[in-house]
């Protein structure tokens, strides 16, 4: 395929953008409708896309249009291609203006509660007008689907085991658990304690398809313990902490939530030493994708915020 005569001239943006319209609303009436033009003008457009690269975009039938497999590859491409001229466009705008830019950031609630936060405070005050958009997104149960699918620049959670091939991580910190009760809890004025010792406390835990919360069952077993009574289970990191402040439940809590959560809700770590735990807190983005200038000052921003916490957890 010759790329001057059959793409560099014949292939537009508004030819990829009306392809993943069509796509993404399933016809050619909605898609029309969304981009404000009409039926023909999608259905022109369309033809000659497809008469320009030689193959068959679409299969239309009565309930819709789908990509065949020579849409789906140019569409997989094309979002790349819109992606990367938004970064392009975010870039002029940070050099233009570094103090301002935007950003998009996937993590879970734990990440939201502590860790997030410390660095967002020392980002914005490096780059004060930036704009940090923060998607709700679980790095073992979502498998990274947001930043596949381009919805975040990059994810900050905790990795366990190894990462598909399409994927680095920067590993900002080893995890590790502790046993957590509430200040004024009757556990936390006891100097020796045991995990069989809170075999009949009430706790409250991550569900089971989290680390923290496969955690739990598996600390109990290696110690022949019978599984404890979990009163309440949920992702929030502030219903947790809410709960644990009153001192009626016992809890697991990874150390950097810890870290940033034990002032706050008058919380105290037990003196009970866990096993290490399979995960690491770790920036992850994808190989083939650059980071933005401000994506860049936000993993620069994420590394010193971690050192003094992997200096703390390592000891």
């Amino acid at each position: 395929m010759d790329w001057v005569d059959r793409i560099g001239r014949r292939v537009k943006l508004r030819d990829l953008h009306v392809l993943l319209a069509v796509t993404q609303w399933g016809s050619m009436a909605k898609a029309a409708r969304h981009l404000a033009t009409s039926q023909p003008v999608l259905s022109k457009t369309i033809a000659e896309l497809e008469h320009a690269l030689g193959v068959r975009l679409l299969d239309r039938s009565p309930h819709g249009v789908e990509a065949t497999i020579y849409g789906r590859a140019l569409i997989n491409r094309g979002l790349a291609i819109f992606h990367e001229l938004r970064e392009g466009l975010k870039e002029i705008e940070f050099l233009a203006d570094p103090a301002a830019g935007e950003l998009r950031v996937g993590c879970p609630e734990a990440m939201s509660a502590g860790l997030l936060p410390a660095i967002m405070e020392r980002l914005t005050q490096r780059a004060p007008r930036v704009t940090l958009q923060v998607v709700q997104a679980n790095t073992v149960t979502e498998e990274f689907r947001e930043l596949r699918g381009r919805g975040v620049d990059l994810m900050l959670g905790r990795v366990s085991g190894a990462l598909d091939d399409d994927l680095a991580a920067e590993t900002l910190y080893a995890e590790r658990m502790f046993v957590v009760a509430g200040a004024h809890s009757p556990w936390a004025r006891r100097r020796k304690l045991t995990l069989a010792d809170l075999a009949g406390a009430t706790w409250v835990n991550a569900p089971a398809e989290s680390i923290v919360g496969s955690y739990l069952a598996e600390v109990f077993a290696a110690q022949g313990l019978a599984p404890p009574r979990v009163g309440v289970v949920s992702f929030s990191m502030y219903l947790r902490n809410t709960l644990l402040a009153s001192g009626r439940y016992v809890a697991l809590m990874p150390g950097s939530v810890l870290r940033f959560s034990a002032e706050r809700f008058a919380l105290r770590a037990l003196p009970i030493r866990l096993p290490p735990v399979d995960a690491t807190i770790a920036i992850v983005t994808l190989k083939n994708r650059t980071l933005g200038p401000v994506a860049q000052l936000f993993v620069a921003c994420a590394r010193e915020v971690a050192r003094p916490i992997a200096k703390s957890l390592a000891s």
